[in-house]
């Protein structure tokens, strides 16, 4: 099943784009930043969501009802829970909808990883392992080889500058690609935090805001770490969503710009 429906339609996606544009050096980038332009697109409905939901959940924190259920129930949270459970079942609210298309982008990581891998062919078995996932429309004999030059990369290896000295801890050299991922990484998880603390009392949003909180660590870290070991194509991939994602939130007009300052949701907090 994974083969199926993740590996063969993104290999296929893939190779089509590259296909209908070219087959010159830096074609198959441009495919890579069309086709991550595509996945944004189709899931851009969970990212709207995404949206919607961080948005209610920083309303409901000044709603008069959602605040004398945490003064009642203060001393009790057990009942506190099943009250702000049904809160939010009665006005559609997911408190953990932020975190979803986090989630889902860990398969499209991994089968993207893999499409990229599988298009590499380099050794005879390779192609003919490509040939087979390939859809019958395709045009084999126009694709394979691919040309996988992109700017100073090699999309099938992992990117580095070459430094003038040898650095044990850098065997690819200087790791820019890296270093803008973890970046566009943490800018883009930072933008996306609620503007004020949740009330402490409110278990489901101080979860979610310490899960928020986490990831703004965690995902910068984790995705430097998967761009400076695997191909640079994952790279390409990663910065493109992560600005196209920037720039899709900042249209909404609820990008958080003070969190990306030390101390900068403190400042919000004190304003209100």
């Amino acid at each position: 099943m994974w083969q199926t429906f993740i590996i063969q339609p993104m290999v296929n996606l893939l190779l089509w784009i590259y296909d209908i544009l070219g087959h010159g050096p830096h074609m198959f980038g441009i495919a890579i930043i069309l086709f991550t332009i595509i996945i944004r697109l189709v899931t851009w409905p969970l990212n709207a969501s995404q949206v919607k939901g961080a948005q209610a959940m920083q309303e409901l924190q000044n709603d008069k009802e959602w605040q004398d259920i945490q003064k009642k129930h203060a001393k009790d949270r057990e009942k506190l829970a099943q009250e702000q459970m049904r809160i939010y079942k009665e006005r559609g609210i997911n408190p953990f909808a932020s975190c979803l298309p986090t989630l889902i982008q860990f398969p499209i990581i991994i089968g993207l990883y893999q499409s990229i891998s599988r298009a590499m062919a380099a050794t005879p078995l390779d192609m003919l392992n490509l040939a087979r996932t390939l859809y019958p429309f395709q045009n084999i004999e126009n694709i394979i080889p691919l040309n996988s030059t992109f700017l100073w990369m090699h999309l099938g290896r992992p990117e580095g500058i070459p430094l003038p000295f040898e650095v044990s801890f850098l065997p690819n050299g200087f790791p820019l690609l890296a270093i803008i991922v973890a970046l566009t990484t943490y800018v883009q998880t930072k933008l996306t935090m609620p503007a004020t603390p949740p009330n402490p009392s409110d278990q489901a949003a101080a979860q979610t805001a310490a899960m928020s909180s986490s990831m703004s660590v965690y995902m910068p870290l984790m995705l430097g770490w998967f761009a400076l070991t695997f191909a640079s194509g994952i790279s390409v991939y990663f910065i493109t969503s992560n600005l196209l994602g920037i720039i899709q939130y900042a249209a909404t007009g609820r990008a958080n710009w003070n969190n990306l300052l030390p101390g900068g949701n403190k400042k919000n907090a004190t304003k209100k």
